[in-house]
């Protein structure tokens, strides 16, 4: 139709799958799909191995080169860029946005308490200070 466009993509979630499989590229740097397949917890088939890191790199997540016959595959984002997003969405769509209301979450549910607040508080002001 004439005067459409079409919506902006949204920002890709990373699947539980290819959170684990960032972390060994994190953890242990470039990777071939076979060092990845024996990082991973559980039985997952080589070829799934190789269509989530397939999947990693159509995203933009991962990228890969061909080193002999088969590829390697390092993260082309950085952990805590990944970790900044994945939070910053997750207080969004379950604290209206809040980080205020995450803490009293936490607190409630007894997972954080002054001691560790203040623990937390002194470690952040340490790395400000460095």
């Amino acid at each position: 139709m004439a005067g459409r466009r079409k919506a902006s993509p949204q920002p890709s979630r990373l699947t539980p799958l290819e959170v684990k499989v960032m972390q060994v590229l994190w953890r242990d740097g470039p990777s071939q799909v076979q060092h990845v397949q024996q990082q991973i917890a559980g039985e997952l088939a080589y070829t799934t191995v190789q269509t989530v890191l397939n999947g990693l790199q159509k995203k933009g997540k991962a990228r890969r080169t061909l080193k002999g016959r088969a590829f390697e595959y390092r993260a082309a984002v950085a952990r805590d860029a990944v970790q900044r997003n994945a939070v910053r969405e997750f207080v969004n769509r379950m604290f209206g946005g809040s980080p205020e209301e995450l803490v009293m979450s936490l607190i409630k549910t007894r997972r954080l308490d002054a001691k560790k607040i203040a623990a937390l508080a002194a470690a952040e002001r340490e790395g400000r200070d460095e």
